[in-house]
């Protein structure tokens, strides 16, 4: 590993322990599994290692809206069935459900992702890891596609306060949606998402004529994928789009979105691409040298998401991985060949070279009209946050250890494979 690159890496033990549900894709226990996958490589003596803070509900209303942050803060599963209106208000039901510690679970995964550019704001590394993060569909004021609190809006939005220009890029298999449209009005966030669009797929956005308005016309930058995107095609467009994006708008600091669901195999996805394929976006957005936030997304076939995350923080590290996986806690998930590698993909590839070429030569026509970086009148750094102390010893003990906090510390059953209540493998893809 090159002595500059400084790498900080954020995990909260307890996140891998929510539980959507039976029969929900999103499995938070992929978090576990792709923590241990690190340690069992050693990844983590080259790294900080950081527990980050839990999100105040302040800083979560920096983007969402104050009465979506309460009613995320107050709703229990005990209580829905009080709330219906609300519910249907803020989106939330069978995609995203309310669950035990739902609250805590949005103030971990977004307390990674600002602490992560806090970090990065303030120097203190060139690049922060946080794979909790990446819930990129959640809007201002609702829930969407199992994205509560929009993490990469917030860690965004703390790189802007020392940063003119921020570069968002998203490749996970469905389209960007929660941070695009937050940033649809800017020329100082330019959002470049690359994914599957048409038949319906989720969330139906992403076409290349969406471009952004206003002040941020031509900084919103969509690659529309058909089925079956193989790692030549996707890794070539990435890197052509990328390159020229990069000399473009001179980023001051680059928000990387990796979501596993665009690898081979996943159970909502539909693209081959291969763990070196999808890794090699991660080398090359690397090698621009730019402080750099990776996040994770998507990803519903748990074991390749934790191989394709571990590999992708070896990559970060300049650190080749053996494809034999140590022993680890979760080694019996990744039987029966306990390797890295995963197989191609044989979905047919619906992307001819004329088609790729004219989403190429439509993207590269957007950034012909930007006529050079923006210039950015900065105004005096705001500080981060005041986040006011909180005695611990002045708290009713009853309240501060509540039977949600108390029952989280419970492993569940169900998220093994041990007999028939994980519906992992009983899932095939759509």
């Amino acid at each position: 590993m090159r002595s500059k690159d400084r790498i900080s890496y954020f995990y909260d033990g307890d996140v891998g322990s929510v539980y959507f549900g039976p029969n929900h894709p999103m499995k938070p226990h992929r978090l576990c599994m792709t923590h241990h996958l690190v340690l069992s490589y050693d990844l983590h003596k080259k790294m900080e290692v950081y527990r980050p803070h839990k999100a105040y509900p302040v800083e979560l209303a920096q983007f969402h809206s104050a009465d979506y942050v309460e009613f995320l803060h107050r709703i229990t599963p005990d209580t829905q069935h009080l709330f219906s209106d609300e519910l249907a208000k803020y989106n939330l039901g069978e995609d995203c459900p309310v669950f035990d510690n739902l609250f805590e679970f949005c103030q971990m995964y977004a307390g990674g992702t600002i602490d992560a550019a806090r970090r990065l704001n303030n120097k203190l590394c060139d690049i922060a890891i946080n794979w909790a993060g990446g819930l990129h569909h959640a809007k201002k004021c609702e829930a969407s596609g199992f994205c509560y609190i929009n993490d990469l809006v917030l860690g965004i939005l703390e790189l802007l306060k020392h940063h003119p220009r921020v570069l968002y890029i998203d490749i996970d298999v469905h389209h960007g949606d929660g941070v695009e449209e937050a940033f649809y009005f800017t020329d100082r966030v330019m959002t470049v998402s690359s994914h599957k669009y048409g038949d319906l797929f989720f969330p139906g956005t992403g076409d290349a004529k969406e471009i952004g308005e206003r002040e941020g016309k031509f900084y919103a930058i969509n690659v529309p994928l058909k089925d079956g995107i193989d790692d030549s095609s996707f890794t070539r467009l990435f890197k052509t789009i990328i390159s020229k994006v990069v000399e473009t708008y001179q980023p001051g600091a680059i928000v990387l979105q990796c979501g596993a669901d665009s690898l081979a195999g996943d159970r909502l996805g539909c693209f081959n691409l291969s763990i070196d394929g999808h890794a090699e976006c991660v080398r090359f957005v690397k090698k621009f040298n730019v402080p750099l936030l990776v996040t994770g997304g998507g990803g519903y076939t748990k074991e390749n998401v934790a191989r394709c995350w571990t590999v992708e923080t070896g990559v970060l590290l300049d650190t080749e991985l053996p494809n034999e996986i140590p022993e680890n806690d979760y080694i019996k998930y990744f039987g029966p060949d306990f390797s890295l590698k995963i197989p191609n993909g044989f979905i047919e590839n619906l992307n001819s070279k004329s088609y790729l070429s004219t989403i190429k030569m439509q993207v590269m026509e957007n950034l012909r009209c930007i006529q050079h970086a923006p210039s950015v009148q900065m105004q005096e750094v705001p500080p981060d946050f005041y986040i006011p102390d909180i005695d611990e010893d002045l708290q009713n003990p009853d309240e501060r250890n509540d039977q949600h906090t108390q029952d989280k510390h419970i492993q569940r059953d169900d998220e093994y494979y041990d007999g028939d209540n994980d519906n992992d493998h009983q899932m095939d893809l759509p």
